[in-house]
């Protein structure tokens, strides 16, 4: 393979080994279409008007060996898709999925374009795809371009998620376009033109459980095997590729993986918004970041996404729509396995994972080490139900009851280490403060039971609960000022992001709770898929 002369990619070596390994198509780049027994299509991206870096990350950059960007023009022209360096064959993958609960049929990357792949020095492969690089077959009734509005978010958040120790694709840079996009934002036919925007996203692999649907629902078994081969053999080693019970423990490690995922997605308050089947990484990754959004206010009802009116994907439902995912994908590979009751059992894993996984972070997030017993845990179980009672921030709240000693309560009312993280501390219902009180007497005594000294408890604290997270107003100010062309605020939130578990008077700017001009604002309490 031939080397790239551009900084910072001089030494990077690219191929595309997901095209190279699986069978695709070169039908009309641009002409949606059914694209059928093909788990690929070509791609070509569609250049822009006049590409800028907007942002960068230095720590993906290091991890890929990459240089720093000294010729941000040129960075900026392959990273927009206006030039392809040797290697680079671009794509766009065929899935389908299950959206809402229905079937949707065929979906695939309508505006994402995969360019290829290089080795870290790690011998770690990742893939480099840019979203809103222009239209591909799967682009349906779309434009495949992005705007700056969800771009931006994508970037920060993939980078927050990175930092806070939960699994999750990367993104390595942020390119403007100079060109507009129109959308409508909250589909009320009131669209405006936004800039646009291209997310260079970054992974070991996007496939996700609507590839595999796709090719089982239209009864394409050769095209199923194939990809499941190749998934097992490049991306899961640690399975023999040639046992024959290789789906069945495969599936098993795809339900560990995403059970996992979820009790870290709980733990921190993210809400995915949109986990429809394509949506669900089989590498247990967080993947497509739409209308996501974290808790402001401790409501295990919220959903920040105003398509889902019933709440389909709401904070506490997550786990719970990931196994009825998981059992769409069983349904997938049903062909490749023969037994139902091979896959049911193998299902039963997640329900496993995630009880002992969610009682594991749980308990850390309150400073205790947890058994080996699964199921919720009654004391954090109970804190929970009592944080519903209010508008607490559910950020602030954890740090803060690491500065709270249980076991020497004020004479009245609550520790005055928890005020801060009351929308309305001075109006707090009396039931909320004697439950509250309760259950910091049942904490303490839980404590002094099990012999956690004050060192353990806050040590285990700070590494569970996060300070600074990409709330949404603060990425709502941070799209605003780069519209304007100011990077600052921008820049500022990513340096903290990537810091999250100290608490740096530095990065007080984005450890304020929710302001009450973002309560009801576009962007900061309800998103829409639009992008």
């Amino acid at each position: 393979m031939q080397t790239n002369t551009d900084s910072p990619f001089t030494n990077a070596v690219f191929d595309h080994h997901f095209a190279r390994h699986l069978p695709g198509e070169a039908g009309p780049p641009f002409e949606s279409r059914q694209v059928m027994e093909a788990c690929w299509s070509h791609a070509p991206p569609t250049p822009v008007a006049a590409p800028i870096l907007l942002a960068w990350s230095d720590d993906l950059a290091q991890t890929l060996g990459l240089a720093a960007p000294e010729d941000a023009q040129g960075v900026a022209a392959v990273l927009a898709g206006n030039r392809l360096l040797p290697g680079m064959k671009p794509i766009a993958a065929c899935y389908g999925g299950h959206q809402f609960g229905n079937w949707a049929g065929q979906l695939g990357d309508g505006r994402a374009i995969s360019l290829g792949d290089m080795l870290a020095p790690d011998g770690q492969r990742w893939e480099f795809q840019l979203k809103g690089a222009g239209l591909t077959p799967y682009s349906r009734r779309a434009d495949g371009r992005a705007v700056l509005r969800s771009s931006l978010r994508e970037f920060v958040c993939s980078e927050a998620m990175r930092h806070l120790g939960v699994p999750t694709t990367r993104a390595l840079a942020l390119v403007g376009t100079g060109e507009p996009v129109i959308r409508d934002m909250f589909y009320d036919g009131r669209p405006e033109m936004e800039p646009g925007a291209i997310v260079t996203r970054v992974a070991p692999s996007f496939v996700r459980f609507g590839n595999f649907e796709i090719f089982s629902s239209r009864g394409d078994i050769e095209r199923l095997q194939l990809l499941a081969d190749y998934v097992i053999t490049h991306h899961f080693p640690e399975i023999d590729a040639a046992d024959p019970a290789r789906y069945g423990l495969w599936f098993e490690e795809i339900a560990r993986r995403t059970a996992v995922l979820m009790a870290h997605w709980l733990r921190v308050g993210f809400v995915h918004g949109v986990m429809n089947t394509d949506n669900l990484s089989v590498l247990g990754l967080t993947i497509d970041y739409g209308p996501f959004g974290w808790l402001d206010v401790f409501d295990p009802e919220f959903t920040p996404n105003t398509t889902d009116q019933g709440g389909r994907y709401a904070y506490a439902q997550q786990p719970g729509v990931a196994q009825w995912n998981l059992m769409r994908l069983a349904e997938a590979l049903l062909p490749l396995v023969g037994g139902q009751e091979e896959l049911e059992s193998r299902l039963d894993r997640f329900g496993d994972v995630f009880e002992l996984e969610w009682r594991r972070q749980a308990l850390q997030k309150i400073g205790l080490e947890p058994p080996s017993t699964a199921g919720e845990d009654e004391l954090m179980a109970r804190l929970l139900g009592i944080l519903t009672l209010t508008e607490v921030d559910t950020t602030l709240f954890f740090r803060a009851l690491m500065d709270v000693a249980p076991q020497h309560l004020p004479g009245a009312g609550l520790p005055p280490e928890l005020h801060a993280s009351f929308y309305a501390p001075e109006r707090l219902p009396q039931a909320f403060v004697s439950r509250l009180r309760d259950w910091l007497a049942a904490y303490a005594a839980r404590l002094r039971d099990e012999g956690v000294t004050e060192e353990a408890r806050r040590s285990r604290m700070a590494l569970a609960n996060p300070c600074v997270i990409p709330r949404n107003y603060l990425l709502q100010e941070a799209i605003n000022e780069a519209a304007s062309g100011d990077l600052s605020l921008l820049g500022r939130l990513l340096t903290a992001i990537r810091d999250p578990y100290t608490a740096d008077p530095a990065h007080a700017r984005f450890t304020a709770k929710r302001p009450e001009w973002a309560r009801h604002a576009p962007g900061c309490s309800a998103l829409s898929c639009s992008s």
